[in-house]
């Protein structure tokens, strides 16, 4: 039996709409596998109960196909469905490292991007790569057509995720078709100071490289008490907010010293507009991990 912890993610990071993402040192995702005839899969855990088991159906056993590496799968979900920090990718990603050492297949963590992502095609609808990549090779991760580029991070962060559900599909529909020359322009500008912020861990770069005019304002619409949540991280120190993923997890950077404050600043404010809530003090962080 081998077994796998894979961390959540945080993807989009508000500038970088399916080409960034993040991996968190907390939640995460165990994924414990031995060899069998054919796939079978046991969920437990944090939303346990709307995940299905069907092999046909789940994202692993997805990635168990395309391995072509039957097994007993056993999802032990730290990272809760629909929450907006890769609760499908961090399971596809466990499942493809203890795979891929399960039965000696020799792929690198990155050929095992694609084969991760198609597991994310049975949640979204499309075969997305902004979560899956940093699950399997930490820090910050770029995502295109046809490459993955990674850096070594480790940026402060909290995850406030409330206790209200907002599906990839649904996120999904609200995105725009189009967008002005100007948003563009200004859009990219945030992106690069973003992805300058992450080589240098600098909160405040990253922090100022989240902002966004596109997609993010639909997608805010989505979770309740978004923009009072959002002022209260604010004045509690963080250096920028944004939606996680397709939401409704919250992501707020900062410098390591606010954490404490800005955790139960986002906790209050959600409870105040009569949500329910955790927030995780967290930092960016490895990929899966392998233990034998």
């Amino acid at each position: 039996m081998l077994t796998v912890r894979a961390p959540a993610t945080s993807a989009n990071l508000g500038s970088g709409f399916d080409v960034f993402g993040v991996a968190l040192g907390t939640p995460a995702d165990v994924v414990r596998v031995e060899r069998a005839p054919e796939t079978t899969i046991t969920v437990t855990g944090a939303g346990s109960q709307y995940i299905p088991e069907d092999p046909a159906k789940n994202t692993v056993g997805a990635v168990a196909e395309a391995l072509d590496a039957p097994a007993h799968i056993r999802i032990d979900k730290g990272v809760r469905p629909s929450s907006g920090l890769g609760s499908s990718a961090a399971s596809a990603a466990a499942a493809a490292v203890a795979l891929n050492a399960l039965y000696d297949r020799g792929r690198s963590r990155e050929e095992l991007v694609p084969i991760a992502a198609e597991g994310e095609a049975l949640v979204s609808g499309e075969a997305h790569a902004d979560n899956v990549a940093p699950s399997l090779l930490g820090g910050f991760t770029v995502v295109t057509d046809d490459s993955v580029t990674q850096v070594d991070a480790s940026v402060p962060v909290v995850a406030c995720l409330p206790e209200i559900s907002v599906s990839t599909r649904d996120a999904r529909g609200v995105v725009p078709q189009s967008a002005t020359m100007d948003e563009v322009v200004t859009t990219v500008g945030n992106a690069a100071t973003l992805t300058v912020g992450m080589t240098r861990d600098d909160p405040v770069l990253v922090g100022e490289g989240l902002t966004d005019d596109i997609v993010t304002p639909e997608r805010t619409k989505l979770i309740d008490g978004y923009d009072r949540v959002r002022e209260a991280a604010l004045e509690a120190g963080a250096t920028g907010v944004t939606v996680s993923g397709a939401g409704p997890g919250i992501l707020a950077v900062c410098h390591r010293r606010d954490r404490r404050a800005i955790a139960s600043a986002m906790v209050d404010a959600f409870d105040a507009v009569g949500v329910e809530s955790r927030a995780y003090q967290t930092a960016v962080s490895d990929g899966a991990t392998l233990y034998r």
